[in-house]
């Protein structure tokens, strides 16, 4: 995003974000990064979304920081309130950003699981979904530092092939945010997390896709 256009996106103060209920219905499941520095933060890249896409659209937060795709995870998104706030929501658009916490040790050594729990994660909404419900993978930014055992080698080359078998098992569609940032650690202050810019530059690349 360019940087006028985030500046603007300050300025307004996010007072037109929609949360009455009407709209196409988007859910953002995902992790700390989905999160952000709170589900009804304006700097999140789910309510710098809802600004980009206007009242035709109404999106919402149900990221969870910590959370893991696996359910055998430290912090199984299954578990969440988040997770049956999602099915009662019956989103007509469901972004899944979720597979960054799975990459740390103890919740990789269950990665034989994470195809189906993926899989069934994504079945399980969309059962909840209209038939002309879309739905998309993403593929997580990238990690320029490996912190809290999150690992930017799992990511890649044992998550990533994963991830695009399961859009294909599911007719999910994928949203790669890894290429996109790979050259931009300076959004990552701490390595792993997206600053306030770089949730902007997500929440327009996601925009841009899901409107195409």
């Amino acid at each position: 995003m360019k940087k006028w256009m985030f500046a603007v996106l300050l300025l307004l103060g996010f007072d037109c974000i929609a949360q009455n209920g009407v709209g196409i219905r988007v859910a953002c499941v995902g992790n700390s990064i989905t999160e952000g520095p709170g589900r009804d933060n304006i700097n999140s890249y789910p309510l710098m979304m809802q600004k980009l896409l206007g009242d035709a659209y109404w999106v919402k937060n149900f990221g969870v920081s910590g959370s893991t795709l696996l359910k055998q995870g430290d912090l199984p998104y299954w578990d969440q309130p988040q997770y049956k706030e999602v099915l009662d929501f019956g989103p007509s658009i469901l972004i899944v950003k979720l597979g960054t916490n799975d990459s740390k040790p103890q919740n990789w050594k269950f990665k034989d699981a994470f195809v189906d729990n993926y899989i069934q994660l994504i079945e399980s909404i969309k059962g909840k979904m209209p038939e002309d419900g879309k739905v998309y993978v993403c593929l997580p930014v990238p990690v320029f530092e490996d912190n809290w055992g999150i690992t930017e080698r799992i990511l890649v080359k044992e998550m990533r092939p994963m991830l695009k078998k399961i859009a294909r098992a599911t007719g999910a569609k994928i949203i790669d945010l890894h290429k996109p940032f790979a050259a931009k650690a300076g959004l990552f202050p701490d390595g792993v997390h997206p600053n306030a810019e770089g949730n902007a530059q997500m929440a327009e690349r996601i925009a841009t896709i899901i409107t195409d």
